[in-house]
């Protein structure tokens, strides 16, 4: 699965003019943390966050600085800081040059980077052009509809019995030679003996993640004595 299957196409954004007070608006009326600044072209400039409009609030009022600090002074980075501090529209404080995806990026290559950034959203951009964006809400969801779609694939019962073979020798708490798994219609049933009621579970994420499965059902029941010192 790639980034442009599931982004949010429908995007809010602002020009790089707009005035802070309109782009403060916006993000309380709609319920958004970040907005991204296009240009005419729709051509990804940056982004303002609330974290951007709550620096400026947040920020201390500026000593004059000493003479040896003025020195060493880093002119265009304080210009940048002022800017950011004192201007008026959306590209005085914006975030220029924001990370961003292309629109083949894996979702989990997308995911990876959400979650090692700490963010909560990445802008899909190709050519320059911002194409929509990606968020944790997005791949949840995701996530949470790709059974459903493996479900309703053309694997017959064949396959997937072929793949919980593979998927059973591939674990090591799997029990082969005390578990059955019969496939019917896309169903898979497992009778025999689980050592313990976490074997059911694990038997069930393992078969669930299997393309074609439509469900699974247990019939388990605890070792015989005899069998307990079984490896």
């Amino acid at each position: 699965m790639r980034a442009e299957e599931i982004m949010s196409r429908d995007v809010v954004t602002v020009r790089p003019e707009t005035p802070l007070r309109e782009v403060a608006e916006l993000l309380a009326t709609r319920h958004l943390s970040g907005v991204p600044v296009v240009d005419a072209e729709g051509r990804l400039l940056g982004v303002v966050t609330e974290s951007d409009l709550m620096r400026r609030i947040a920020a201390p009022a500026e000593a004059p600085m000493g003479f040896l600090a003025g020195l060493i002074r880093d002119a265009a980075a304080e210009a940048a800081r002022f800017a950011k501090l004192h201007g008026r529209t959306a590209q005085d404080v914006m975030t220029p040059d924001p990370l961003c995806v292309v629109p083949e990026a894996p979702v989990a290559e997308v995911a990876k980077l959400l979650e090692e950034k700490g963010i909560r959203r990445l802008p899909v951009v190709s050519g320059g052009r911002l194409l929509g964006l990606v968020s944790r809400a997005d791949i949840l969801k995701a996530v949470l509809a790709a059974p459903a779609a493996a479900g309703s694939a053309a694997a017959d019962d064949a396959a997937i019995r072929a793949a919980l073979r593979r998927a059973m020798r591939e674990q090591p708490w799997v029990d082969r030679h005390f578990l059955h798994a019969e496939v019917r219609d896309g169903h898979v049933h497992f009778t025999g003996f689980a050592r313990s009621p976490s074997v059911g579970q694990g038997l069930r994420a393992l078969a669930e993640g299997i393309p074609g499965v439509k469900g699974v059902s247990l019939d388990l029941a605890p070792p015989p004595l005899f069998m307990m010192g079984i490896p």
